[in-house]
């Protein structure tokens, strides 16, 4: 009885302690500028030798700076109750540049064609477009 009541009361120390943190979920958030000759255009060769940039989670409490590393170093990164997401989604060229009639500049990035001629997109700046409202494209 005596061991179930220290067992209980023993922190797991292998691991910082979350801190509280805010998840910034908004679109903005993840916009950044990346220059073109960063961008890689064919995929690396071998596949698992492409570069690796790894973030600590705020949830760590651990704040160091972003690690480089090489893909095929992912499995040693891993450990026992981490969260791997995979990200399958493929880019297609369908950044969309408009106006509303007040003038005001309207980005529009297609991501799926839901039916015919209807499309998720998300619309920047997304806060000032209200739904059924109308933007004018031109050729660019």
């Amino acid at each position: 009885m005596n061991q179930k009541l220290v067992q209980a009361n023993l922190k797991d120390t292998s691991r910082p302690q979350a801190k509280d943190f805010e998840l910034d979920c908004s679109v903005a958030g993840y916009d950044y500028t990346l220059p073109p000759e960063l961008i890689a255009q064919n995929p690396a060769v071998p596949r698992d030798s492409s570069r690796l940039l790894v973030v600590n989670s705020p949830t760590t409490g651990i704040e160091t700076a972003p690690l480089h590393h090489i893909f095929h170093d992912l499995p040693a990164l891993l450990r026992s109750g981490d969260l791997l997401v995979m990200n399958n989604t493929r880019v297609i060229p369908a950044r969309l540049y408009g106006h509303k009639s007040t003038g005001a500049k309207i980005q529009v990035l297609l991501l799926e064609e839901r039916q015919h001629n209807c499309w998720l997109a998300l619309v920047k700046p997304g806060k000032s477009f209200k739904r059924g409202a109308k933007i004018i494209f031109e050729p660019r």
